[in-house]
């Protein structure tokens, strides 16, 4: 947000649509701290008792108390109240709770930033090989981090990749591009392009052509399902579901600093040899892959399995024209419920990819405050050692300081 309101160069008005004695004491607070970022930002009160058909200029939306909008020349965005504090029903009716987040600093950041930008990146969704449908979660954010998306975009009757594409996404493709699509992206990551794929392990048919693109850097895709054995790096005792070690890069270093866990499950094992390539994500040295995939009937080493470590998930730049490609080598990364469980880091990388790759370094993407509580994602390790201490080790602790108290006190009197 900082980096957003001390760089404007623009004037900026936040109008705060609002009847009086009615103000949201937390978004007041937040509105003077824009204020004082920067000389360009001016918040301006709208009572609609007052200017009853204000908010009509700028949405068709019934507009509650404490809404905003946000604009600068002849741009603007509309910010609902309603979008301001989240709430997340999703588990109602299994745990009887609702959770509540606070996402002003993220709606008014990104408005800001999308009303004074003159272009927006651009980012386009291949299509025609059974593509899963994007998460609602990151369409959202997307959106929120201002990109816009082009969907259902088809190589095959194009005679290259439109050059306002900023950034090509392949997501879970369950069948394989042709020779001919193949030359395609080969071309436009070759020129300069930017790629990011999320493809793992497939249940029928294989992906060859598709993975050509990673040979052409020196990296392999290993047959099967990687499993990791190493307590450390898995999460909710299934070994497929992986923690893996997060590598040094651009992309990584925000997660590895705040902590984060990113969770990878039903992943297929790369094998880096090329210098281009940088690994993300990598396993222990106790992971393997199970030859049988979706088959599988125990996760114990047989016969056939490949021996580990495996990268989950590479960055490379070509450096001669400055293509970037990104690939995370599993068709589950934002599934809702995974991106639950790893408080959001799962989202964070694709997010960090693409800002990566397109050259985006203060791309907003700011996190939405929870009002509750998050998931705290630990080892299966961890939380053995968690429960030797808490059951065990505490308890006799005070055993022991109890005993110590009543001798003394016997041999005072």
């Amino acid at each position: 947000t900082k980096v957003v309101a001390t760089n404007l160069e623009q004037d900026v008005t936040i109008y705060w649509i609002v009847q009086a004695g009615k103000e949201d004491t937390v978004i007041e607070k937040l509105l003077d701290r824009y204020g004082d970022l920067s000389d360009h930002i001016t918040v301006v009160k709208r009572d609609p008792d007052v200017y009853p058909t204000f908010a009509q200029q700028y949405t068709d939306q019934t507009v509650t108390n404490n809404s905003l909008v946000v604009e600068s020349g002849d741009k603007s965005r509309y910010i609902a109240y309603e979008d301001i504090y989240e709430y997340d029903t999703s588990g109602y009716y299994t745990t009887g709770s609702v959770s509540q987040s606070f996402d002003g600093e993220g709606q008014i950041t990104s408005a800001i930033d999308y009303v004074v930008r003159e272009d927006l990146p651009q980012v386009y969704l291949l299509s025609g090989h059974g593509e899963q449908e994007l998460s609602e979660t990151f369409t959202d954010e997307l959106a929120r981090s201002n990109y816009e998306t082009v969907s259902d975009f088809s190589l095959l009757n194009v005679d290259a990749v439109p050059e306002d594409c900023d950034a090509l996404l392949i997501n879970a493709p369950t069948s394989d591009i042709s020779e001919e699509e193949l030359t395609l992206l080969r071309d436009y990551i070759a020129g300069g392009g930017k790629l990011l794929v999320f493809s793992g392990p497939q249940e029928e048919e294989t992906l060859p052509n598709l993975h050509a693109l990673l040979s052409d850097y020196g990296v392999t895709a290993a047959e099967g399902i990687v499993v990791d054995t190493d307590r450390d790096h898995y999460a909710f005792t299934a070994p497929y579901v992986l923690m893996p070690d997060i590598g040094s890069s651009e992309i990584t270093d925000p997660l590895s600093e705040g902590g984060y866990h990113v969770i990878v499950p039903i992943a297929q094992g790369l094998t880096v040899e090329g210098s281009e390539a940088t690994a993300l994500l990598t396993t222990s040295d106790e992971a393997f892959s199970k030859i049988s995939g979706y088959d599988m009937s125990t996760y114990e080493k047989e016969e056939g399995d490949i021996d580990g470590p495996f990268t989950l998930a590479v960055s490379v730049e070509d450096s001669a024209a400055g293509g970037r490609l990104v690939w995370v080598a599993t068709d589950y990364l934002l599934d809702e419920m995974y991106n639950s469980y790893s408080s959001g880091a799962n989202l964070d990388l694709a997010m960090n990819s693409l800002s990566w790759m397109i050259g985006e370094s203060d791309a907003v993407s700011i996190r939405a405050k929870s009002l509750d509580y998050n998931y705290l994602t630990i080892s299966s390790s961890a939380a053995t050692w968690l429960k030797i201490v808490m059951i065990g080790v505490i308890p006799v602790g005070f055993l022991l300081l109890g005993i110590d108290e009543v001798l003394r006190r016997r041999k005072t009197v």
